[in-house]
């Protein structure tokens, strides 16, 4: 019983995670100024990292938590980057 209960929650979960990577995908791509643009990106890497998370969960592999944490990481260097470059025109000073 319980594993069902777990593969039909994980289930759930990656389809809502799947539909959030989309509109933030669309936010990425239409967004009207850079600062939407960067906001999408963030979003779509840190569902992207949940995403994996919740393979992880479901197969009890370890190495989707491994890749998830790499790009929660590259991921937070690229928007402080993005950010700083939007602030003051250069990243490196």
């Amino acid at each position: 019983m319980s594993a069902i209960i777990l593969f039909t929650a994980v289930s759930v979960a990656q389809l809502m995670l799947v539909a959030a990577m989309a509109i933030a995908s669309i936010r990425m791509f239409i967004g009207p100024r850079a600062q939407d643009r960067i906001i999408g990106l963030d979003t779509f890497y840190v569902n992207a990292m949940l995403l994996l998370v919740t393979f992880g969960v479901g197969t009890g592999r370890v190495v989707y938590f491994e890749a998830a944490l790499v790009i929660g990481m590259l991921g937070f260097v690229a928007t402080v980057a993005l950010a700083k470059f939007l602030m003051r025109g250069e990243v490196i000073e």
